[in-house]
């Protein structure tokens, strides 16, 4: 069933210098839509990336809202920065590591739609770690855009 939200535009940008920023992009073969409510519907995340546990919301996503999650053993508490339907979500995220910028893009294309996803990461501990970091989340991103495919492709 289709998540009704109220969609606001209020880009955040990621930072492009701090230690840790990767940026990786797939072709899904569906229709914007429905990989916009595979993505919005945050509560369902760890059903198809098994990566994530633990992914909750207080109430329907909308820019200002909270959720807790845990990815990669890591838990993470984030915020609703973006929200345009179809087309981009994005979040602010800490945890005991990092502050996270995360933003999702969605464009039509003929065949589906190129799902561009850009992160950045920062803090002392992030820059100690800049490369191992940086190979970690290139990793992870990888990985979730490829399970986003399977799930969107079904």
């Amino acid at each position: 069933m289709p998540i009704e939200i109220k969609t606001r535009k209020m880009k955040v940008t990621i930072n492009k210098n701090a230690p840790v920023v990767q940026s990786k992009e797939i072709i899904i073969h569906a229709k914007p839509e429905k990989v916009w409510e595979i993505m919005i519907d945050i509560d369902k995340w760890s059903d198809w990336n098994k990566n994530i546990r633990d992914s909750n919301t207080i109430r329907t996503p909308t820019v200002g809202s909270t959720f807790k999650w845990t990815n990669n053993g890591s838990k993470i508490t984030s915020t609703i920065h973006t929200l345009k339907k179809n087309s981009m979500i994005g979040w602010t995220g800490k945890n005991f590591a990092a502050k996270a910028i995360h933003n999702w893009y969605l464009t039509p294309t003929d065949d589906g739609t190129k799902v561009l996803t850009e992160e950045s990461m920062e803090s002392w501990i992030m820059s100690l770690m800049k490369k191992k970091m940086n190979n970690i989340l290139a990793e992870d991103m990888t990985s979730w855009l490829e399970f986003l495919k399977v799930e969107s492709e079904k």
